[in-house]
């Protein structure tokens, strides 16, 4: 059963702005980390904006001052909201959610930066 979904991917120019949301399972938001990552084809997955265990926030390098991760506790959904884009920024975006044991991954939702 799917427990993380994504949406708000879409085809943007450069300079624009998109909203990722991923909407989780109350028992999968209520104790997994979430994060978002990205994947583009030909590389590796790797973290774009994550919470710590003790709540606070990280960004990869290339995407600091542009992307911010929020999260609605009310709504078990957590978001993206991604400033500036540029074209090295698309890619699919996916969400996770981890714990020490396991952890999860959405469907992921593509994002593409071009004119």
């Amino acid at each position: 059963q799917v427990q993380l979904v994504e949406s708000g991917g879409g085809l943007v120019r450069p300079g624009g702005s998109l909203r990722l949301a991923c909407a989780a399972s109350r028992s999968i938001f209520n104790n997994y980390v979430m994060g978002w990552y990205h994947q583009a084809p030909g590389k590796q997955r790797e973290l774009v904006a994550g919470f710590t265990s003790g709540g606070s926030t990280n960004y990869a390098d290339s995407v600091k001052g542009r992307f911010t991760i929020s999260r609605d506790n009310a709504k078990n959904t957590v978001y993206l909201q991604m400033n500036s884009l540029k074209a090295e920024d698309t890619a699919v975006y996916y969400c996770n959610a981890w714990s020490r044991l396991v952890n999860f991954w959405g469907q992921g939702t593509q994002v593409t930066v071009s004119s």
